[in-house]
């Protein structure tokens, strides 16, 4: 049974919707919603935990697999979300292993374009643009980049300014969207 097998497991045992997603030689992205907070966690843990034993004793290896811990972050769902589908879809090029996405078979770019289906890919809730291919394809500005990685790195909900600062406020996230390190004080000289 393969990851993506486990994927379709994990889905039917914790109910997660899945949206995008890219397997790398290292790491993994997915854009997922769960049915319930709670499935996320579980979910992740049930994936991660049933395909680590799984590769190892297959190859009789021991150890960590995957790069790092998992990370999760809100999206606002709008052009943020079609611009976090982009980039996942888009990994294998911006590491240079394909020339086009289209090229790297272990992502639901195939699926999302409707050249092949495992199964595994929910309805979106957006509308994707024309020609989704050239979309992936064409490089993300270092700006929205930037800010994408930040929501990644801070594991603070991706979105325009004001929907960041609303949806922080309402879930009590306020702190993955301050400055990091000490405030600057104050100058009290009168």
């Amino acid at each position: 049974m393969g990851f993506l097998s486990l994927i379709g497991n994990a889905k039917a045992l914790y109910p997660t919707k899945l949206y995008f997603y890219c397997l790398m030689p290292n790491h993994f992205h997915m854009v997922l919603a769960p049915e319930k907070l709670e499935n996320l966690s579980k979910f992740m843990q049930w994936l991660m935990t049933s395909h680590v034993r799984r590769h190892h004793k297959k190859y009789e290896t021991s150890g960590h697999i995957w790069q790092g811990r998992y990370k999760s972050f809100i999206i606002q769902q709008d052009n943020h979300f079609l611009a976090v589908g982009r980039y996942v879809e888009g990994n294998p090029l911006r590491a240079g292993l394909v020339k086009s996405a289209v090229d790297w078979p272990w992502s639901s770019h195939h699926e999302t374009l409707g050249y092949r289906t495992r199964g595994l890919l929910d309805e979106l809730p957006l509308e994707l643009p024309p020609d989704w291919n050239l979309y992936v394809d064409q490089p993300q500005e270092d700006r929205e980049l930037s800010k994408l990685r930040e929501s990644l790195n801070r594991q603070s909900p991706y979105g325009s300014n004001e929907w960041q600062v609303t949806i922080t406020k309402e879930l009590g996230l306020e702190s993955t969207i301050r400055p990091r390190g000490r405030p600057k004080k104050k100058n009290l000289k009168k």
